[in-house]
C-alpha cells in the first residue's frame, strides 16, 4: 500500500513581513544569495501541482501552503494554483487546500477568496496578549497581536474553517489554563500546540532560555488535557489528544512527529528544490528539483527513504522499552540530543514532559478503547 505524505510548499520561499524572536525558517535565505525573488514561478507551480496530483492515490489531495509568510505571495498566485488544481483534477478527486499563515496579512479580499476556495487556515496565536507579544513581533519590533485578533474575527465572520497554532515556550508554558481558556473564548474548535527546543548553535545540548523545560511542557499539557476533558470534550479539538487517542481504535499516527518513521513531509522550495522535512533544510537533506526529477521519484529517492527509517534505526534502547514508546516513537529527529539515564545518545529533549502527559493520558485511552470494543 502507497503510504500518504504532505508536502509543505513554500510559495515565497522564507521570506515573511515578521521577524519572531523564535523563526526557525528565515536564514534559510541564505540557501539562496543569488535570488532577486523568491516567489514561485509560473512555471515551478504548474509543474509542482501536476506532479503533486499525479504522486497521489487517494481520492483527497491536499496542498499545504507554509512559509515565511506564503500569503506574500499575493492572491493573484493562488487564484492561479486554484486555476491548475482545477484544470489537471483526476475526476472524482476532491482538491483541498490549507495554509499556515502568522495571521497579519488577512483582509476581506483574502477571505472572500478563502470562503469561495474553501480553505482551511491554521493561524498563528500564542494566547494573549502578553504571551503572543513576547516573540511574535513585526519588523518594526512590535507585537502583531491586535492585528492577528482582528484578522481572526474576520475568519469567524467569512465562516472560514482554522486553527490555531501556538507555540509554547518558557514564557507561556507556565500558564496553560489562561492560554487554552482564551482560545476557548475565541470560538476555536482546533488548536495545536508547538513545543518551542532551540539548541543554542555549537552545542551539543545546551537550549536557549525561551525554549520550554520537559517537564513544565508535559504539565502544560495535562492541565489543558484535563480543562478539555471536563469542559470541552467533542466541541474542541486539540492535536496532540487526537492523535493520543487514536491509539484507543489502534490507528496509526498521522502526524509526523510521532509515526515510527518519518520523511513523508518534506518541504519543496520556491525553486522547485526538494528537502528532507521541514527542520532539515539545509544543503546536506537536498533532494533534488522538481524540475528536474518527478516528485514521486524524490519521494521515493533512497537518500530520503534512509532519511525517514533513520528516526526508527536511531532510537535508544531506554525509548524502545518505554511504556508509552507506541505514543510517541521518540517524538522529532530534531529534538534527539539529550542522553538516556544510562549514557546512550539519542534521547529526545522533550521526553520527560511527553512521558508525563501520556502516561496521564493512559486511563482515559484505556476507558475509550473498552467502550469502544463493546459496540462491535
Amino acid at each position: 500500500m502507497e503510504e500518504p505524505f504532505q508536502i509543505f510548499i513554500k510559495p515565497s520561499g522564507p521570506l515573511c513581513n515578521m521577524a519572531c524572536d523564535y523563526c526557525y525558517y528565515l536564514d534559510n535565505k541564505s540557501l539562496y544569495p543569488a535570488s532577486t525573488s523568491f516567489k514561485m514561478n509560473q512555471q515551478v507551480l504548474e509543474n509542482y501541482i501536476i506532479q503533486h496530483i499525479d504522486a497521489s492515490y487517494e481520492s483527497t489531495v491536499m496542498f499545504s501552503w507554509h512559509g515565511g509568510e506564503p500569503l506574500l505571495a499575493g492572491i493573484d498566485f493562488f487564484r492561479e494554483a486554484v486555476r491548475l488544481q482545477k484544470k489537471y483534477r483526476p475526476s472524482g478527486t476532491v482538491i483541498l487546500n490549507g495554509i499556515q499563515t502568522n495571521g497579519t496579512l488577512i483582509n476581506d479580499k483574502w477571505c472572500r477568496f478563502f470562503a469561495d476556495e474553501n480553505f482551511m487556515i491554521g493561524i498563528s496565536l500564542d494566547g494573549p496578549g502578553q504571551y503572543h507579544g513576547r516573540f511574535r513581533k513585526d519588523l518594526n519590533g512590535k507585537s502583531s497581536f491586535e492585528k492577528v485578533i482582528n484578522n481572526l474575527k474576520l475568519l469567524n465572520e467569512f465562516r472560514i474553517s482554522h486553527e490555531i497554532l501556538c507555540v509554547v515556550s518558557s514564557f507561556n508554558a507556565p500558564f496553560p489554563l489562561d492560554v487554552y481558556r482564551f482560545f476557548r473564548e475565541l470560538g476555536t474548535e482546533f488548536i495545536t500546540f508547538l513545543p518551542l527546543v532551540i539548541k543554542v548553535p555549537g552545542t551539543k545540548s545546551t537550549v536557549t532560555d525561551s525554549t520550554v523545560k520537559p517537564a513544565e511542557f508535559g504539565d502544560f499539557l495535562i492541565a489543558v488535557f484535563d480543562e478539555w476533558l471536563e469542559h470541552d470534550i467533542g466541541r474542541i479539538k486539540i492535536q496532540i489528544v487526537e492523535e493520543t487517542l487514536r491509539s484507543a481504535f489502534s490507528h496509526d499516527h498521522t502526524l509526523c512527529i510521532f509515526k515510527e518513521n518519518c520523511g513523508r513531509v518534506p518541504v519543496v522550495e520556491h525553486n522547485g528544490d526538494f528537502y528532507s522535512c521541514d527542520h532539515f533544510v539545509d544543503a546536506s537533506h537536498l533532494i533534488g528539483n522538481i524540475m528536474e526529477d518527478t516528485l514521486e521519484e524524490l519521494l521515493n529517492n533512497q537518500k530520503q527513504i534512509a532519511f525517514g527509517r533513520a528516526k526508527y534505526y536511531t532510537l535508544p534502547d531506554y525509548c524502545r522499552k518505554c511504556e508509552v514508546l507506541k505514543l510517541c516513537n521518540g517524538e522529532c529527529p530534531k529534538n534527539r540530543f539529550i542522553l538516556t539515564p544510562e549514557g546512550e545518545e539519542g534521547l529526545n529533549y522533550l521526553c520527560q514532559g511527553y512521558k508525563k502527559f501520556f502516561n496521564h493520558c493512559r486511563p482515559f485511552i484505556k476507558s475509550v478503547a473498552e467502550l469502544w470494543s463493546a459496540r462491535e
